[in-house]
C-alpha cells in the first residue's frame, strides 16, 4: 500500500467512526437526514479508500462480525423514511458485516459503496417527508437582484 492510499485509507476510517458516533444515543430530531446523510458520505468515502487499497495489493484484514448499527438505524426503533429503502439499508448493513468477516477488500468496497448509495437516498427521502410534515422548514430561495 502506498503512503497515500494508506492515508486516505485511516482517513476514511476515522470518519466512518465519527459518523456512526454522531448516530449514537441521537434524538429523533430533525437532524435525522443530515446525520444520513453524513453516514452516506462517510460510507463512500470508506468505499474509495477500500478500492485505492486493494489495487494498491492491501488485503482486508477480517473481522468479527455481529456488529450492529447505532440504535437509531436499527428496525423497530421508530425511524423515518420508507420502508422499501430501510429494507435495502439493512441488507446492506448485512452485506457489509458479512463480507468484513472475509479477506476481500474489494467485496467490502462495493458492499460500503451500496450502503452509501442506499443511506444517501435515505437522507434526500427523510429530508423530503420532513419539510412535506413541518418538521424541517421549507428551503430558502434566494432571489435574483435584477440591474
Amino acid at each position: 500500500m502506498t503512503p497515500d492510499s494508506e492515508q486516505a485509507y485511516a482517513d476514511a476510517r476515522a470518519v466512518w467512526r465519527a459518523a456512526l458516533r454522531e448516530h449514537v444515543l441521537a434524538p429523533p430530531d430533525v437532524g435525522f437526514s443530515g446525520r444520513l446523510a453524513g453516514l452516506a458520505a462517510a460510507a463512500r468515502q470508506r468505499a474509495e479508500a477500500c478500492e485505492a487499497a486493494y489495487r494498491d495489493g492491501f488485503e482486508w484484514p477480517p473481522a468479527r462480525g455481529g456488529a450492529k448499527p447505532p440504535y437509531e438505524l436499527q428496525p423497530g426503533t421508530g425511524r423515518r423514511g420508507p420502508e422499501k429503502l430501510w429494507a435495502r439499508f439493512d441488507e446492506a448493513v448485512a452485506e457489509l458485516d458479512r463480507v468484513s468477516e472475509g479477506r476481500s477488500l474489494r467485496a467490502v468496497a462495493r458492499a460500503y459503496a451500496e450502503l452509501a448509495d442506499v443511506a444517501s437516498k435515505l437522507a434526500d427521502a427523510v429530508e423530503r417527508e420532513d419539510r412535506a410534515s413541518g418538521l424541517l422548514p421549507a428551503p430558502t430561495r434566494r432571489r435574483r437582484r435584477s440591474a
